[in-house]
């Protein structure tokens, strides 16, 4: 289940943050190769974040993946997500910055709709 954590600190509005969230689902989804129905993505606005020195408007994001995770496709999921970013928010891409994790599926937990730890199967 690829999972996009993304941090911004500028507020984000019901709306922009449903649009952030549509697009960057769709792009996550086709960049990695993976269903729309397996990624995740969290939007936290509002949050202190300095960058390079000052408070102007800035974003971090985390990816995880279980695989799909690589130089190309991190560029281009890099680049997509700052594009989104810089149309919904304005941040400059110059002012965003993406850690990816690939990890193995042995490592990768979820929690069931049954109420219990379960290896997640992708």
């Amino acid at each position: 289940m690829p999972t996009l954590n993304l941090f911004t600190n500028l507020p984000v509005d019901a709306v922009v943050a449903s649009d952030i969230l549509k697009d960057a689902t769709k792009a996550v989804a086709k960049i990695i190769g993976k269903p729309e129905s397996y990624v995740m993505i969290l939007l936290n606005g509002g949050v202190p974040i300095t960058f390079a020195g000052t408070e102007e408007p800035a974003a971090y994001g985390e990816l995880i993946s279980i695989g799909g995770l690589g130089p190309s496709v991190n560029g281009k999921l890099s680049s997509t997500i700052a594009e989104i970013l810089q149309t919904k928010l304005s941040i400059d891409s110059s002012r965003f910055y993406i850690k990816f994790y690939d990890v193995q599926l042995a490592l990768y937990l979820y929690c069931c709709l049954h109420g219990r730890i379960c290896f997640h199967r992708a």
